[in-house]
């Protein structure tokens, strides 16, 4: 059940090249990384929208991004957010908490980022135009922005780019 009136917003990418095929559809502790990540966001937000170039496999419907990386999908997703705070994801960091994702959703003036950022984060759904002025790198748009930083475990922030660095994060 949500905590708050957000907007969680999942980064599920496309076929993931340097993974081997599609990250989000992943085994990871008894699902999948878009399965584990789906069910973090509904903990969160009370409303939840999957951006990304994947469509078969996943157990939701997913907005298509309408760009190149993070940025053209965070702004898909914003375009679709009805609530002005939304909590982004990417699909490949399956240690993130629910306590995290608040943490990141209190701390939001324009924007919130962890330590390591740029995502996971949370925007204000107000930023949109800054998504779409057509920068491609995520932490130049969130640096142009009110933007929070908060810290965060290192280990929540673990991202992975390959099947052997999945393996080591398994519980």
């Amino acid at each position: 059940m949500a905590h708050r009136a957000l907007t969680g917003i999942l980064l599920i990418g496309g076929t993931s090249s340097r993974f081997g095929s599609p990250k989000a559809l992943a085994r990871f502790d008894g699902g999948t990384l878009a399965e584990r990540a789906w069910r973090l966001l509904d903990e969160v937000c009370d409303e939840r929208l999957a951006v990304g170039r994947l469509r078969e496999g996943l157990p939701f419907r997913s907005l298509a991004d309408e760009g190149t990386g993070p940025v053209a999908a965070i702004a898909a997703g914003l375009r679709g957010a009805s609530h002005e705070v939304a909590v982004v994801i990417p699909v490949d960091m399956p240690l993130l908490t629910v306590r995290a994702l608040m943490l990141l959703a209190e701390a939001c003036r324009d924007a919130a980022v962890a330590q390591a950022g740029p995502l996971p984060c949370a925007v204000a759904r107000r930023t949109l135009p800054a998504f779409e002025a057509g920068e491609r790198r995520l932490r130049t748009v969130l640096d142009g922005l009110d933007t929070a930083h908060i810290e965060l475990e290192d280990r929540l922030l673990a991202n992975v780019n390959t099947p052997a660095e999945l393996d080591t994060l398994a519980p």
